[in-house]
């Protein structure tokens, strides 16, 4: 069991109902600077296409424009999802990253392509590729970071002899054997597929081999946290993010919209239950309930790291959410 757990914020930049994309990255970089403030450890932002609500469709572009208005926050890629890119373009941008912010770059890797497939096809340009290569464009990337690679016909600039930390992504077994074979920390999508959660945890500990890169087991988990002064206030505010997971489960994409009252009274019982299915690692109510949640889950599971996602329509609200969810971190023992 962990003495102490690290948390930190996965952003989307969701774009809110009435508000562009412009809004969204700007609320992105109070959230980081907040963040920073309040002893989060990290900032990840991920990849998705074809996607009109939700903002960060070029992570690194993102990256690089939260770096450059933070100071000592780490910021990720959560993730980058290798099938729609070289390992050589990932490797030239994450090292040009870390050069310019030396220290406090993270690269995360997904296997999925973060979009339909139609749109996948767009991104590669024809060009086939399945997640059996996720592997090798593992190797690729470790390779082309490497000093070893210095005598390589193609040499990855300047990413070359950097040291970024690469973490697997993923919401299924198959993420956790590749992370555990490879000795690389593993974080799992438990916010909105918690399906395997557990049992792929287990596996990654059980048969996590040591590497040059990490010696022991690190586990993140991402789940969603709505903290308020009230029950009641919590409630209401997730009701914004239901609505737009309810969206992801009819298939449609749609803003971060206003809070709505009585909620589940607007969907059908089929809905309700997918989800709370989808929403099982889900953290809603005042800081000592969050708290409460959050370390039977970190005692339970035994990961290192919980990163949250909190999507609250009012952002002083959203902000106000990470204050309480900090100081509920800061008050936790095990």
């Amino acid at each position: 069991m962990n003495n102490k757990v690290s948390y930190s914020i996965l952003d989307l930049a969701v774009i809110k109902d009435g508000f562009d994309a412009k809004d969204a990255y700007q609320r992105s970089l109070d959230v980081a600077r907040n963040a920073e403030k309040l002893g989060f450890t990290r900032i990840w932002l991920a990849e998705h296409h074809n996607m009109p609500y939700v903002g960060s469709s070029a992570p690194t572009v993102l990256m690089g424009y939260i770096a450059g208005g933070t100071e000592k926050i780490r910021v990720g890629s959560g993730g980058i999802m290798m099938p729609n890119h070289s390992a050589l373009m990932v490797a030239e941008e994450i090292g040009t990253l870390e050069t310019l912010y030396p220290g406090r770059i993270d690269l995360g890797l997904g296997r999925a392509p973060g979009t339909d497939q139609k749109t996948a096809s767009a991104l590669r340009r024809g060009r086939i590729e399945t997640v059996q290569d996720f592997p090798n464009d593992l190797e690729d990337l470790q390779r082309y970071f490497s000093l070893d690679n210095s005598r390589s016909s193609v040499r990855a600039f300047p990413a070359e002899g950097l040291e970024v930390p690469i973490y697997i992504l993923g919401s299924s077994m198959s993420s956790a054997i590749l992370a555990a074979e490879r000795g690389l920390p593993y974080a799992f999508a438990s916010h909105f597929a918690p399906a395997q959660f557990v049992q792929a945890v287990e596996y990654y500990k059980d048969h996590f081999k040591p590497s040059e890169y990490l010696k022991e087991p690190y586990v993140i988990s991402c789940v969603n946290v709505i903290a308020a002064d009230s029950q009641e206030e919590a409630d209401l505010f997730a009701t914004s993010f239901f609505q737009m997971a309810l969206g992801v489960i009819q298939g449609r994409s749609l803003p971060l919209r206003e809070p709505l009252k009585d909620f589940l009274r607007h969907i059908s019982e089929p809905e309700a239950a997918a989800l709370q299915n989808m929403m099982a690692v889900t953290f809603v109510g005042t800081k000592e309930a969050v708290k409460e949640g959050l370390q039977e889950l970190i005692k339970y599971t035994g990961v290192n790291e919980v990163m949250i996602t909190t999507n609250i329509f009012d952002h002083q609200a959203r902000i106000h959410s990470l204050e309480l969810t900090a100081k509920a971190f800061s008050e936790m023992t095990f």
